[in-house]
């Protein structure tokens, strides 16, 4: 038998059942024998006092497609139907009394439910259709009805017959489920029917034929331990109680990652993020700016006047830095970044846990271990120095949980509208982290529906139809804001960047900030402290495909593990980098990057896509290792399983994010100085002026209330007949004579072109005032602009040049 496909497991518990166990195997063995099904029976002896596993033994001796499964002392049925479950490998599995009360000829319906998207169907004896061909006694009648109507007020509403032993599960959904169960009694029905509800599955009660059978092991006094089993069930505190636990975990371990900035907030700078707090505090003053205002969310001036910035272009992330304005406006753009940076992390954990608690695996545990590496994985913290928009994360999971709800067919329009909705509100998150999503589902997709072409098949019109219900929706909400952000003012084609792959290496290694991380090594494999995308180190590579090796009998596995494989290979870029050396080996991503989007993108970012597939790999590991300690000694399992997790992840463990004391802003901006220099509708010109590589005077404007105009900046705006996306505006010739200062520290010999075309650039900015704030080039800058512009003054901290007087305006046709 080729336990990677089988159709069907038919699980059978059996307690002192020697005298009809046989005739039961014969039954079922008989019918599977005549359908096309590939097919296994795994008998249960719950420690039986007879021979029940002599009988099993023997039918499996028969037939190899029988497995027996002998437990050492009876436990009860809900266990043995537990450990039965746990070992099966079909992708469906029918659970089935020993006693046939219903025939085995009834699996037919309960198949067709599956087929028409349930996840569970139930044989009943409640529902219109049911034939009763042999009644129980009165006394076990009536308190079955008495127990029936408790389970449903209490545990598993809408259900009529939760008793019934015939069930068909789906196989991956079963077992993940069993996986959580602790019921051992009778009670175990309706503690995995709860578990199926809580996560959204679908339970389908389907009509069956019933016949009473002598000799029944119920007892009455097992209605009452079945009465408090329910009763546990109902009242054990799992679900939202556990979410908040596990959340505020990921909180105390955001807020720790963060405590260096959180120790002065409105004083501390992130050191590794280069300019980008600079830039990421400026964007959400800008928008609380234009809110008050009642300006165009969309586009400024503030920057890079007067041509000004698109904002939607731009990472200005509108679904945060919008409901945060008022944030923002009481306590200052530097509590939104960090409230923003803390909370993101924490958050996007939280989703990933109830993704993968209610759609992956039964424990709670092994869902955590998932998440909390999805939220604080390597690539995740080096972007946590300096870009919101790949920290939070927390929608991704809604959507690919919308996306498994519309797969279940039983809500499309509701399921379609609210992925619509989701993915809008991603867009105004962050546009490249819905693309590597987008990515990586189609590769899980393609995957998945290569392993499980049947379960494709029964996807593919509901998921079709959600998918256009949630692109009209998506269109209507963001169609607007997309046409301005692709054909507005100051649009680009594409971003520029060079090679941008990850060295082969990088893959093994740990980032510089890691507890294992050497920083020399790190830096040699990256662009920079906020682009270490890869470095997972060499034991969670090997624990990851220890895990694929182990459970490779399950798609979703084998789908997680082509995601993984897909992305890590787009990421090492146009050409394969390995230990530094280029092998002139292209690379996929030759291909990919020539493709409409994806050519903005920088390729290492494509191991982002590998983090949430590595965490669902984990979570599924544990949660089978954690299955194992419930059949096997407890203790050495969960050992084993923590040894793991702590050699693959520990090293991983992010150090406190560094930050350090940042320079007040002067008093010619802070004490608003700045209003006797500057006129409505002009400019100020720092010097040097800012770009990616110093955006301090944004800081400046926004101490001084964003009440002037920045000539240039730090965004991405277009440069050439091209357009072509750059971070900051075309330079103009005073601005590079100002940065080579800056640079190299050096005075240039200051001609009459260089005075000539100074007054020309400050008419193009429509500038009122020069301004050198506090540099560590501060006498050569001003020499430079002694030179350029004559003498300046000295007043509140800065040195200030009134350029009103020698500026001729700029035609504005010139601007354009």
């Amino acid at each position: 038998m080729d336990l990677n496909h089988v159709d069907l497991s038919v699980v059978i518990p059996a307690y002192n059942e020697e005298r009809r166990l046989a005739h039961t195997l014969a039954r079922v063995t008989g019918h599977l024998r005549a359908s096309a099904l590939s097919w296994e029976v795994v008998v249960v002896d719950d420690g039986s006092a007879d021979a029940t596993g002599d009988v099993a033994e023997a039918a499996a001796g028969d037939e190899p497609r029988v497995r027996v499964l002998r437990l050492p002392v009876n436990r009860g049925k809900g266990r043995a139907v537990r450990e039965g479950v746990l070992i099966s490998v079909g992708r469906q599995v029918l659970v089935c009394d020993a006693d046939l009360a219903t025939p085995i000829e009834e699996l037919a319906g309960l198949r067709e439910a599956l087929a028409r998207g349930a996840d569970v169907a139930i044989g009943s004896r409640a529902v219109p259709g049911a034939r009763i061909e042999a009644r129980q006694p009165w006394f076990r009648k009536t308190s079955g009805i008495l127990a029936n109507v408790l389970i449903r007020l209490l545990a598993v509403p809408g259900v009529a017959d939760t008793q019934c032993g015939f069930k068909l599960f789906d196989g991956d959904k079963a077992r993940a489920a069993f996986r959580l169960c602790r019921v051992d009694g009778w009670g175990g029905d309706v503690e995995v029917l709860r578990m199926f509800g809580e996560r959204g599955w679908r339970v389908r009660e389907v009509p069956v034929r019933w016949s009473h059978q002598p000799d029944s092991k119920v007892r009455p006094h097992q209605y009452l331990v079945t009465l408090g089993e329910v009763l546990r069930i109902r009242f054990q505190g799992e679900g939202a109680a556990r979410t908040a636990w596990v959340t505020a975990v990921f909180l105390a371990l955001s807020v720790a990652l963060y405590v260096h900035l959180w120790a002065d907030p409105w004083n501390r700078y992130l050191t590794d993020g280069g300019q980008d707090q600079n830039q990421w505090e400026w964007f959400f003053a800008v928008t609380a700016h234009n809110l008050v205002h009642l300006g165009n969310l969309l586009f400024t001036t503030l920057q890079n006047h007067p041509s000004g910035v698109n904002l939607m272009a731009n990472t200005v992330m509108l679904g945060l830095s919008v409901p945060l304005a008022p944030l923002t406006l009481t306590l200052g753009p530097p509590i939104t970044w960090a409230v923003v940076l803390t909370a993101g992390l924490a958050l996007t954990g939280t989703a990933w846990y109830v993704l993968f608690a209610k759609h992956l695996v039964g424990s709670w545990q092994a869902a955590a271990i998932g998440a909390g590496f999805c939220a604080f994985a390597p690539p995740i913290i080096s972007h946590a120095n300096a870009h919101p928009n790949l920290v939070v994360l927390f929608v991704i999971p809604l959507i690919v949980r919308r996306l498994l709800l519309l797969c279940e067919r039983e809500h499309v329009t509701r399921d379609g509208l609210v992925l619509g909705l989701l993915v809008s509100y991603q867009v105004y998150l962050g546009e490249e982290a819905l693309l590597l999503t987008a990515t990586g589902l189609a590769v899980f997709a393609a995957a998945y529906a290569l392993l499980r072409p049947e379960v494709a098949r029964a996807a593919y019109r509901p998921l079709a139809a959600g998918l256009a219900l949630a692109a009209t929706t998506g269109l209507a909400l963001t169609g607007p804001a997309l046409v301005f952000q692709f054909f507005g003012p100051q649009n680009y084609a594409s971003l520029i960047h060079g090679p941008a792959g990850n060295d082969v290496r990088a893959l093994v290694e740990y980032a510089g900030r890691s507890l294992a991380g050497d920083a020399n090594v790190a830096a040699s494999l990256s662009m920079n402290l906020t682009e270490q995308n890869a470095f997972f180190g060499w034991p969670l590579l090997v624990l990851t495909v220890g895990i694929v090796v182990w459970l490779r009998r399950r798609a979703v596995v084998l789908a997680l593990a082509a995601v993984i494989a897909v992305s890590a290979c787009f990421a090492l870029g146009p050409e394969i980098v390995f230990y530094g050396e280029r092998t002139g080996i292209p690379g996929p991503w030759l291909f990919m990057s020539r493709l409409p989007l994806f050519e903005s993108v920088v390729e290492s970012r494509f191991t982002m896509v590998c983090v949430p597939a590595v965490g669902a790999l984990l979570a599924i590991g544990a949660d089978h290792a954690l299955a194992a300690a419930a059949t096997l000694p407890r203790a050495p399992v969960r050992v084993l399983l923590c040894l793991a997790l702590a050699e693959a992840l520990l090293p991983l463990a992010p150090t406190p994010i560094a930050a350090a004391d940042r320079h007040p802003a002067p008093a010619f901006f802070t004490a608003g100085v700045w209003r006797e220099y500057v006129r409505p509708g002009h400019s100020v010109v720092t010097a040097p002026l800012p770009d990616a590589a110093d955006a301090t005077p944004l800081h400046w404007q926004v101490a001084a209330g964003l009440g002037f105009p920045l000539a240039e900046g730090y965004f991405v705006g277009p440069y050439g007949p091209e357009r072509q996306g750059v971070y900051g505006a075309p330079p103009r010739a005073t601005s590079s004579l100002l940065r080579e200062v800056r640079d190299t520290g050096e005075v240039p010999r200051v001609t009459v072109d260089h005075r000539r075309a100074a007054r020309e650039d400050l008419a193009f900015w429509r500038a009122d005032a020069v301004v050198l704030g506090p540099h560590h080039r501060q006498v050569a800058l001003h020499a430079t602009l002694t030179a350029l512009l004559g003498p300046g003054r000295h007043v509140a901290g800065v040195w200030v040049w009134d350029v009103r007087n020698i500026v001729q305006p700029f035609p504005a046709s010139a601007l354009s």
